[in-house]
């Protein structure tokens, strides 16, 4: 086995990895080698997050840990793939807090608003809030004592410490400028898969010109029907853009089915079944959005606001990452 690659970092006794400070930055290795190394080709936004990352590695947290957990609610009004996804990196991150008892409740809502006045019931120490930026829920984070940090949607309200993740409507318009690309002049519809959100109002403000069919597919085995019923009454359709994460496999296989070809397929999520596409340049792009970063981040913020950890209490809004099949080395692959 070949031994991990470690640098001395500012005279610090003990040498930080590459792919720990990468990790905590939310950038990629290859992005850490370059900043450290002077290499230049990265931004200085970019570059000041990795030296924040490197500045937190040195500071000395708290040395005791409280007599009690910390609990944090995780309030997620969204799909159930993606709320799955940010579940799992909740999980993957709550764990690097050993022995911290740190303890995460999720909480998959169709009614956010509902759901916070619900939490501001109970004992918790702070939220981590996905849901769409309404009157009601910001009303409902208004009421709201525990700090909250919001997720990708930003809604400063109430006691509202910090904001981290992406923005939905430009994700959408950057897999509209990646179909405009790949399309070129050619003619041709585009299939929307699970939008109806900002990701779709985003696309939807690139690719004026071209006719967009939006599809809600359903969950379960009638998905593959779906898809193929629809791609029949469009014979046009010659791009896919899935808004939403799951079903992606189907995609190619109903194209397939109907002796097609697509020129262009656009997804979100870095999971197994999106990297397996992506290598077999079944994907042409994935817009990729580090969960674990932007949850680790978010937790951090709200264990500060507690006074359990040290440091400032910063938003820290992430940028989509375009993957291709060249590059995706440098992303982890979710489940």
């Amino acid at each position: 086995m070949r031994p991990r690659k470690t640098i001395i970092l500012y005279d610090v006794r003990q040498p930080y990895r590459i792919r720990e400070i990468a990790e905590r930055a939310g950038v990629s290795a290859a992005t850490v080698d370059r900043v450290l190394h002077r290499r230049g080709g990265v931004r200085e936004g970019t570059a000041r997050a990795v030296r924040q990352a490197i500045a937190e590695l040195e500071r000395p947290e708290p040395a005791s840990a409280p007599a009690r957990p910390i609990v944090i609610d995780v309030v997620l009004q969204t799909s159930p793939g993606f709320g799955a996804a940010v579940r799992d990196a909740l999980e993957a991150e709550i764990a690097e807090f050993a022995p911290m008892a740190v303890h995460a409740r999720p909480h998959l809502t169709d009614d956010a608003a509902r759901a916070l006045d619900e939490v501001g019931r109970t004992p918790t120490q702070g939220l981590i809030v996905l849901a769409p930026p309404t009157p009601e829920v910001s009303g409902a984070m208004a009421r709201l004592a525990a700090p909250v940090v919001t997720l990708n949607h930003d809604l400063p309200a109430g006691n509202r410490i910090a904001h981290v993740g992406v923005n939905g409507f430009d994700c959408g318009a950057t897999a509209a400028y990646l179909v405009e690309r790949f399309l070129a002049n050619r003619a041709g519809d585009v299939l929307v898969i699970n939008g109806n959100g900002e990701r779709e109002a985003g696309f939807r403000s690139v690719v004026q010109a071209r006719r967009v069919v939006s599809a809600s597919l359903p969950s379960g085995s009638p998905r593959s029907g779906s898809l193929h019923t629809i791609l029949a009454g469009h014979p046009s359709i010659r791009a896919v853009y899935a808004a939403g994460r799951g079903g992606s496999a189907e995609v190619p296989a109903a194209f397939a089915a109907l002796h097609r070809n697509y020129d262009v397929f656009v997804a979100h999520g870095l999971d197994r079944e999106n990297a397996a596409l992506l290598r077999e340049h079944r994907i042409a792009a994935l817009l990729h959005q580090d969960l674990r970063a932007d949850v680790r981040h978010a937790c951090r913020a709200i264990l500060r606001a507690r006074g359990v950890l040290t440091g400032p209490i910063r938003s820290r809004p992430s940028t989509v990452r375009v993957v291709t099949p060249f590059n995706m080395a440098d992303c982890p692959v979710g489940d």
